[in-house]
């Protein structure tokens, strides 16, 4: 018989719904293989201020099972992110002693978002690695100077602490907890539930750089991000760029800093590793291969550019993060590799529609 786990989610007013709702469907969705109707690996359970109804910040209101009088023993403990917790002194305050009252007794604690404002303040992250939503890193180090944050990072785990970057991430923690508590198969069962990735290659700024540049540049740029990131194998020499946004070249380069904060070479270089990451992390994929697909010039090119960047070699990354054959059948890892070949398929295919 497997053993219940109950993972604890807090309710404040003003949180994110979707850090709640987000990890406690991925955590429901875990069954085991003898029995999925009712065979729950985990118990979720939600924990407000006050046994009151919560109202998150999209008016969406939640009813706490318990409040922080009356909590359960929990074996993990989840602080979603929220406005209230960053700008609510009380309301932080009181997340914060709850939070340290519980980190004896409680196996993990971990943030989704901006929780991590609501642990920070207890000390217990001092000198940890951390991330949060890349929007508020900044704000958040600052504030917080005693801990190293991770603003790229999807999840950093360090130690019985984990925390997530800006919202979906907290699916990809919770999946990650899955996989960590009852191994691959079970985590991949719950990734095609939700018809998410099992884990995505990259960090948030793969997500949120097409997004930030397309927001706050002048309208001749507002597709140049997107064009990019779907031409990574195309010439993106600056003239190029820069007819397509009509513009001189000089005058691009000056727009593209003004909008992004960084040269349109350094936004290129990040965009083909974040996805020649991705590839490297595919059964079978070759180096030589990938170098090309993403559109550096030569491998060579490519190898110092991952090195420099990521710390080690694509060969070593590949090693380090393509799937291990011995963990499940030949026809198994087939049936895996055609569903989430399908789903990148139909997400491409979606993407450039909606762009």
């Amino acid at each position: 018989m497997t053993t219940v786990r109950r993972i604890g989610i807090i309710a404040y007013p003003n949180v994110q719904a979707l850090d709640i709702v987000g990890p406690a469907d991925a955590f429901d969705s875990a069954r085991s293989a003898e029995d999925d109707e009712t065979g729950a690996l985990y118990d979720v359970v939600l924990i407000g201020l006050s046994s009151k109804p919560v109202i998150s910040g999209s008016g969406v209101v939640f009813q706490p099972r318990y409040s922080i009088h009356n909590s359960p023993r929990l074996d993990t403990l989840i602080v979603p992110g929220g406005r209230g917790l960053r700008t609510q002194p009380r309301v932080q305050a009181s997340v914060a002693r709850w939070v340290q009252s519980q980190a004896k007794q409680t196996r993990r604690i971990a943030s989704v978002c901006t929780g991590v404002y609501g642990i920070a303040p207890t000390g217990l992250l001092d000198g940890r690695k951390v991330t949060t939503h890349w929007r508020f890193a900044q704000d958040f180090a600052a504030r917080f100077p005693k801990l190293k944050v991770q603003a790229n990072s999807l999840y950093v785990k360090d130690g019985e602490f984990y925390t997530s970057a800006g919202i979906t991430a907290g699916i990809d923690l919770s999946l990650a907890l899955i996989e960590e508590d009852f191994g691959p198969r079970v985590a991949l069962e719950v990734a095609r539930e939700l018809v998410v990735y099992l884990k995505r290659s990259g960090g948030q700024e793969q997500y949120s750089a097409p997004l930030q540049f397309q927001s706050q540049a002048e309208d001749r740029l507002a597709d140049v991000a997107a064009w990019i990131a779907n031409n990574l194998s195309e010439n993106l020499g600056l003239e190029r760029l820069a007819e397509r946004a009509n513009v001189c070249p000089r005058h691009f380069t000056r727009l593209f800093r003004q909008s992004f904060g960084t040269s349109p070479a350094d936004f290129i270089e990040k965009l083909r590793l974040g996805e020649a990451r991705r590839l490297l992390g595919e059964r079978g994929s070759r180096v030589e291969h990938v170098a090309s697909t993403v559109g550096f010039a030569s491998t060579d090119a490519f190898r110092r550019a991952f090195e420099r960047r990521l710390g080690l070699t694509p060969s070593q990354y590949r090693g380090r993060f393509q799937p291990n054959g011995r963990r499940r059948s030949r026809l198994r890892h087939e049936s895996d590799m055609i569903a989430f070949s399908t789903l990148r398929a139909n997400r491409d295919a979606a993407r450039s529609q909606n762009r």
